[in-house]
């Protein structure tokens, strides 16, 4: 039987994206997201390490900011790592195969009250699919479709 690994979330930008070049001249570009649930009275926030990588990391770093709101499709991945107090840590990081701009980097910089009435303007969410830049020649590339079933 096959298996596969796949994560979806929509969560908020913690930080800025930061991007990078390979040596080989691929960019990649890392951001924090946010995801917040509510039980009871209580709310528990989960914290993602994002990569994306070719155009889409430029594109990334391009129009998100810190307080964007973005739709992540991508491969979860665990990360063990020895905090500053010498404990064992646990990173959990997703390497971006999709990634969809639900709000701008002026909406990001808004007060609550004035993101929540940009929201109510008709305009759809961006969505950029990450591919290698050889895939581009084969039909790959930014896809405009919205097919988001929210």
């Amino acid at each position: 039987m096959a298996s596969f690994n796949k994560i979806v979330i929509v969560g908020y930008l913690g930080r800025d994206p930061e991007t990078r070049y390979t040596p080989n001249g691929d960019a990649v570009c890392s951001f924090s997201i946010a995801t917040t649930e509510k039980r009871k009275d209580e709310e528990f926030t989960t914290w993602f390490n994002v990569s994306v990588w070719g155009k889409s990391a430029e594109a990334c770093q391009k129009y998100l900011t810190k307080g964007s709101q973005a739709y992540v499709e991508g491969r979860l991945m665990q990360r063990t790592y020895q905090k500053q107090d010498g404990t064992p840590g646990v990173s959990l990081d997703v390497k971006a195969g999709e990634v969809n701009f639900l709000s701008s980097k002026s909406d990001a910089e808004q007060t609550p009250q004035q993101a929540a009435f940009a929201a109510q303007a008709p305009s759809g969410p961006r969505k950029v699919a990450s591919k290698k830049p050889q895939d581009e020649f084969r039909g790959g590339g930014v896809d405009d479709d919205s097919d988001i079933p929210f």
